[in-house]
C-alpha cells in the first residue's frame, strides 16, 4: 500500500553504530592514558581531557541530536548569554549598595 523506503533508517542506524564505536574507543583510549607511564601527569591529563572533549562532542552532537537542531540551540545559547550579562551588570550595579549604619 504505501512505500515506506527503509534506507533513512539504515542510514540512522549505521550513523549511530559508527559514533558508539569512537566513543569506545575514546573512552579505550582514555582509560589507556590513565594507566600507562607516559611521565608528567600533565600529558596524562591534557591526553584524557581531549579525548573525554571528543567524546562529550560525539555524544551531545550525534546520539543527541543537538547537530540537527541548531535554531533551538542558539535561541537558548542566546537566552542564556543575555541573562547572565543582566545577572552580570546587577551584581557590579549593586556592588556599593549597603545599608547605613547609625553610631
Amino acid at each position: 500500500m504505501s512505500n515506506i523506503d527503509g534506507n533513512p533508517f539504515q542510514q540512522q542506524v549505521r550513523r549511530c553504530g559508527v559514533i558508539f564505536a569512537a566513543v569506545a574507543c575514546g573512552t579505550l583510549l582514555m582509560v589507556g592514558a590513565a594507566y600507562a607511564p607516559l611521565g608528567a601527569a600533565a600529558v596524562k591529563i591534557g591526553l584524557i581531557l581531549a579525548a573525554a572533549a571528543v567524546n562529550a562532542s560525539l555524544v551531545a552532537g550525534y546520539l543527541m541530536h543537538l547537530f540537527s537542531e541548531r535554531r533551538a540551540i542558539y535561541a537558548v545559547l542566546l537566552f542564556t548569554a543575555v541573562f547572565f550579562v543582566a545577572l552580570l551588570g546587577l551584581s557590579v550595579w549593586a556592588q556599593h549598595d549597603h545599608p547605613v549604619v547609625a553610631r
